[in-house]
């Protein structure tokens, strides 16, 4: 059990988003890109796995590269029949496939490569069912909202009614008075790498600290 408030590996699911088509990155796949000598959707997993909640990960239709880049791990692979829609797609598709017994759910980017099992767990542990609370949120250092977000289940239903690639923001927006920033480091909860050039300047980076 991870946290003082609720028993997580029951009530909360993580649910990793990794259905796009990575359409900026000239012909690479970003989830498969070696970070630590393994593909990044894999080492996504593995860290949200860390935090025993039930994971799922909303993929392509098979056959795919990246289904290969998830066995042997104890997570559920979501195929989305219409990935091509966007975002919301994968979001109702996941929704769909969350137990019953789930009360919350933590939407996870798989392109964030500066998520930590720290961060994921520091999130967790903020979450209070018992709260007045609908949503929380991770943020950078200076508050700048991000990524991965943790939804009650009371709002599935609005979340599953969102179309296209917008992601669950308008859900965000509606419901600000409900929801709990939870601070990660520097730019974990924002950052991500959508092309190659990103890429390059992130490892530059990483190799000079």
């Amino acid at each position: 059990m991870i946290g003082e408030h609720i028993d997580t590996g029951a009530q909360i699911a993580i649910l990793i988003l990794a259905a796009g088509a990575s359409s900026r990155m000239k012909g690479r796949d970003k989830l498969l890109e070696q970070v630590d000598g393994i593909p990044l959707l894999r080492r996504q997993a593995l860290r949200a796995q860390a935090s025993s909640c039930a994971v799922l990960v909303a993929l392509p239709p098979p056959p795919h590269d990246r289904y290969a880049a998830l066995e042997g791990l104890s997570v559920t692979p979501i195929p989305v029949a219409d990935a091509a829609e966007g975002i919301n797609a994968s979001l109702r598709a996941g929704l769909a496939a969350v137990s019953p017994h789930v009360n919350a759910v933590m939407v996870l980017l798989a392109d964030m490569p500066d998520i930590t099992e720290n961060d994921i767990k520091s999130v967790i542990q903020a979450v209070d069912l018992k709260s007045k609370m609908l949503i929380w949120r991770a943020t950078t250092d200076t508050e700048k909202g991000g990524h991965p977000i943790v939804f009650h289940r009371q709002l599935f239903a609005d979340l599953s009614a969102l179309r296209g690639d917008e992601g669950g923001s308008p859900v965000v927006k509606a419901n600000s008075a409900r929801m709990l920033g939870v601070p990660l480091p520097d730019t974990h909860a924002r950052l991500d790498l959508d092309t190659p050039e990103a890429w390059v300047q992130w490892r530059a980076l990483r190799k000079a600290i």
